[in-house]
């Protein structure tokens, strides 16, 4: 009752007015069953887009911080994200990749349209980077397809570090399922979960248009925190920090 109430009362008429979507392949969404969407992650705002031009309602693994706030701030928070459909996970914990393992096939098993962002974090720089293998063995232990999807113009609406959302025209693209019946039973095995997760990537690149970078966003994120660490200790103007991977010019 909560998510249409945001979908279609409070919150979708909005976003629908000043945040104009051009949806492409909404045919490869299963009308029922349990199924994995893996998609690129720019901006936060792309698990507020992507439910919302879907006809079946999505559920996405959101951080528990969501969710556990104190005061009024924190109840009306926890409200607001319940509505638009995340589940909470821990993922600050020793057992955190296991419980959201756990909870993604408990979804998928109730026959859930379960959001993913691979990458695990946003990209840090409009890129595309290496996918976790978790998105692998939920597809594999719940024996569901997964269906590739892609947002572009997010970023351009909810900038990296801004706090007010701008008006943008974007695109949602969903590609075709992805059939890894073909490695049924094989959950557990790295090799077979590395390839699922590289073809999975090499399929949003191939959507999405991002430039692939064969590191994870976790590890480029640190590196841009070391870089400005360096900086704002004094190691003095005109020094340049070369980043792996980054480009000159």
């Amino acid at each position: 009752m909560l998510y249409a109430l945001m979908k279609y009362v409070l919150l979708g008429p909005l976003l629908r007015l000043f945040f104009p979507c051009t949806v492409i392949g909404a045919e490869y969404i299963p009308e029922s069953g349990g199924a994995i969407l893996a998609g690129n992650h720019v901006s936060v705002a792309d698990s507020f887009f992507a439910p919302l031009h879907m006809k079946r309602r999505v559920t996405f693994l959101a951080k528990s911080e969501y969710f556990t706030g104190k005061g009024l701030k924190g109840r009306l928070k926890k409200w607001f994200f319940t509505g638009v459909g995340q589940v909470p996970i821990d993922r600050g914990g020793a057992s955190a990749a296991h419980d959201a393992l756990t909870t993604g096939v408990r979804l998928l098993g109730q026959g859930k349209l379960l959001g993913i962002y691979p990458e695990g974090t946003r990209s840090p720089d409009g890129r595309l980077y290496k996918g976790k293998t978790g998105v692998a063995r939920m597809a594999l232990q719940a024996g569901v397809p997964v269906i590739p999807m892609v947002m572009i113009g997010t970023d351009k609406v909810n900038p990296i570090g801004s706090k007010m959302w701008r008006p943008h025209r974007i695109t949602l693209v969903i590609g075709r399922p992805l059939d890894f019946s073909r490695y049924e039973g094989m959950a557990g095995d790295r090799f077979v979960e590395r390839s699922m997760t590289d073809e999975i990537m090499y399929r949003l690149m191939e959507l999405s248009g991002q430039e692939y970078v064969d590191i994870y966003a976790t590890k480029r994120k640190a590196e841009l925190a070391a870089a400005r660490d360096d900086a704002e200790s004094g190691r003095g103007p005109g020094t340049v920090t070369r980043l792996p991977g980054s480009r000159a010019g």
